[in-house]
């Protein structure tokens, strides 16, 4: 290719990374080149969506779930003619809403993804590197590849769970399954006593695939305030009309509870006023003051997450089962202390009502989600831009600090021009932005940013 074309770089191939690169091909300009930079063979599953287990299911119905600007309904069409839908009948519902596999989705990218590389003349590549270094504006790989490019867009995956200061004692331990994408459940006897710390998304996942192994031994899942992700309500239901982007956070969460009330009079569930609010959820964050952000992140997060990011009804199913047969506990509790056994580990937790107890445990897994606040340690490219003081922690502790325009903000608090972060790990200004349709408009947004920011030459990023 020729030496004066502008190269734009995207590190990091889940589907954030690769919705942008998608986009960015739709352009068709001869004067680019576009590499993602993805040590995966195929681009766009990521952590969430490269999951094979038969029974990680997407949350929401597969007619809700596809690439910005591609017609509503896209991904369930596509699910509707592979094999796999015909192979998998659990996977439709009574209401005729579908929730594929979690693979599917991720196959479904790939394709968008390899359909955008094939039609782009050679502009779009895909580098099967990890970028693990950065010198001065150059992206060093894991193999010492350098790769200069005029526009750098940052596609950062979740950080792995972060191991309690409490369970230190027993890090390494065949006993404790730290992170369970990583971990082997199927190595887990279906007698075996089971503790879950932590009982959001990832809790979820983990006991529908003890269910689906046909697991039997008791199984306690724990949080301090044990809180369980919520159900999805029926395709079938109507939409809800709310203005939710005014006003202090105290004074928005009347409103959502007065409509929530309304809605019930009209025969709706609640689940469609959480879904109107999470449709304005930017607008919502962005202009919150700081005092409500921090506010609500402390006081009201645990209660959004758990009705805003809820489960497929086939998992919900599967917890239903196992707590009916008196499997699963869901109890609100802290660990005090945990001790190695000779087979196992005795773990002492604390009720939130009621005096310490110990639980003897053969397994313990960790399901208390990504730690946000680790994102740039956890990851060498990162690590290596925030040493040289191209990027920062966003002060939410959330992932990256960045600009309204999603431009990465140095140690020094200059914008970065040529500098972007989609997704993610942007969400500390953007709020809304963990799950679809969100994620998806932002890698939209970024590419036509980037295209406006290519109409003329800067500087690579600097401090």
């Amino acid at each position: 290719m020729a030496a004066d074309k502008q190269h734009i770089a995207i590190v990091g191939g889940g589907f954030t990374g690769a919705a942008v690169a998608i986009h960015l091909a739709q352009f068709h300009n001869p004067q680019w080149r576009i590499t993602l930079l993805e040590p995966r063979d195929n681009p766009g599953a990521g952590v969430a969506y490269s999951t094979r287990h038969p029974v990680h299911r997407i949350n929401v119905p597969a007619a809700r779930m596809q690439l910005a600007g591609r017609p509503d309904g896209d991904f369930d069409r596509w699910y509707r003619q592979q094999s796999a839908f015909a192979r998998d009948p659990a996977a439709l519902r009574p209401d005729g809403a579908v929730y594929p596999q979690r693979g599917q989705f991720g196959e479904y990218v790939s394709q968008q993804f390899a359909a955008a590389q094939a039609s782009s003349g050679g502009t779009l590549a895909h580098l099967r590197q990890r970028a693990t270094g950065w010198d001065n504006g150059v992206i060093i790989t894991e193999d010492g590849t350098r790769i200069t490019a005029d526009l750098v867009i940052l596609a950062a995956s979740h950080p792995p769970p972060a191991l309690p200061a409490d369970l230190a004692p027993v890090a390494g331990y065949p006993a404790l399954i730290a992170n369970p994408w990583a971990g082997d459940l199927s190595r887990i006897p279906p007698d075996a006593r089971v503790t879950i710390m932590g009982t959001g998304l990832t809790m979820a996942d983990v006991a529908a695939a003890l269910a689906g192994a046909g697991h039997r031994g008791p199984v306690l899942a724990f949080s301090r305030h044990g809180l369980l992700s919520q159900p999805n309500a029926s395709a079938t239901g109507e939409p809800w009309t709310g203005d939710y982007a005014r006003g202090s956070l105290r004074q928005q969460l009347q409103r959502i509870r007065q409509d929530v009330r309304r809605a019930a009079g009209r025969n709706l569930a609640w689940q469609s006023v959480l879904d109107t609010v999470r449709q304005q959820g930017q607008q919502f964050w962005q202009q919150l003051s700081p005092a409500d952000r921090q506010r609500f992140l402390r006081h009201v997060r645990r209660y959004w997450d758990i009705h805003r990011y809820r489960i497929a009804p086939q998992v919900a199913d599967a917890l239903d089962t196992l707590r009916e047969r008196d499997i699963l506990q869901i109890a609100a509790a802290r660990l005090i202390r945990v001790a190695p056994q000779r087979a196992g580990l005795a773990l002492t937790l604390q009720p939130r009502h009621g005096a310490e107890t110990t639980r003897l445990t053969d397994y313990l897994i960790l399901t208390t989600g990504p730690d946000h606040r680790r994102l740039i340690p956890s990851q060498p490219f990162l690590a290596a831009l925030a040493h040289q003081g191209v990027i920062r922690a966003d002060p939410l502790g959330l992932g990256l600090d960045v600009d309204d325009g999603s431009r990465a903000i140095s140690r020094s608090g200059i914008s970065q021009p040529r500098l972007l972060v989609a997704g993610p790990a942007a969400r500390g200004q953007f709020g809304e932005l963990m799950g679809l349709p969100q994620v998806a408009d932002h890698a939209a947004q970024l590419a036509r940013q980037a295209s406006e920011i290519l109409g003329c030459r800067a500087p690579s990023p600097t401090r």
